[in-house]
């Protein structure tokens, strides 16, 4: 198993864009991945490389994402007001959102394609003080050892 601590997911609504092509007889529109999205693909790329991921992995993969939101400069005065559900008042994208730009993201770094999650476990975490983030636990199943450089299968 495998974490990585990855900056807070841009939205799924930066991440992809559509054009529209006028084209006849019906218009053509293309998804496609921004400039943004690309550059968090390379930030991300880069600290799984750091971590040890050298190429992606072919087999099986279980997911544990925990994402954690900004915490707002008035967040003791929420919590007083509310101390067991304050940080849901907290801005933060939902977690279908944020698996899926991570799964694009991690594609082709940590594995070859997404269609072999086998388990996501995802969890909305309280902020705290190391800031907006999203913690990736990535446990590679049967894995062959030629396909990782130092990282437990």
């Amino acid at each position: 198993m495998i974490t990585l601590i990855l900056p807070y997911p841009i939205s799924s609504n930066r991440y992809w864009a559509t054009r529209v092509i006028p084209k006849k007889p019906k218009p053509l529109a293309m998804t496609y991945v921004t400039d943004e999205a690309k550059q968090y693909k390379a930030t991300v790329a880069a600290i799984a490389r750091a971590a040890g991921i050298r190429q992606p992995h072919a087999g099986r993969v279980h997911l544990t994402i925990r994402l954690y939101p900004h915490r707002p400069q008035d967040w003791a005065k929420r919590a007083r007001k509310d101390p067991y559900t304050w940080d849901d008042t907290v801005q933060c994208i939902d977690l279908g959102n944020c698996e899926k730009v991570l799964s694009d993201a991690l594609n082709g770094v940590a594995w070859v394609d997404d269609k072999k999650h086998r388990r996501i476990l995802q969890e909305r975490m309280e902020p705290d003080e190391k800031g907006a983030r999203v913690e990736v636990e990535i446990e590679f199943l049967a894995a062959a050892p030629s396909l990782l450089d130092g990282v437990a299968a």
